[in-house]
């Protein structure tokens, strides 16, 4: 990703991954990268990170998406995305359990 606004290292919570950017008259694919991390003094939230590769969306300029969440937001996003994996494994057969 030329043009980086987010810095990607081996601390990066996930890179090279697959998104989309949509608008009201576009829909445009791109990978991407999206990070998880805090503060490093004093933290009073997490951040949650998200930038497409510019350069495969001409209808944005180069820009990344962030949210700062509570424990507690963090906690409720972290038991979603588990329960929401957990169903898609589920209906792709990967779930051992039943």
């Amino acid at each position: 990703m030329s043009d980086r606004l987010l810095r990607v290292n081996a601390y990066t919570t996930l890179d090279l991954v697959e998104g989309r950017a949509r608008g009201h008259e576009f829909v445009a694919e791109a990978p991407g990268v999206v990070n998880v991390t805090a503060p490093r003094e004093n933290p009073d939230h997490v951040a949650l990170e998200v930038e497409l590769d510019n350069t495969a969306i001409d209808d944005l300029t180069a820009h990344a998406d962030e949210i700062d969440l509570s424990p507690a937001q963090a906690r409720t996003l972290a038991d979603a995305l588990e329960s929401t994996a957990d169903r898609v494994e589920a209906a792709q057969g990967g779930d051992d359990s039943s």
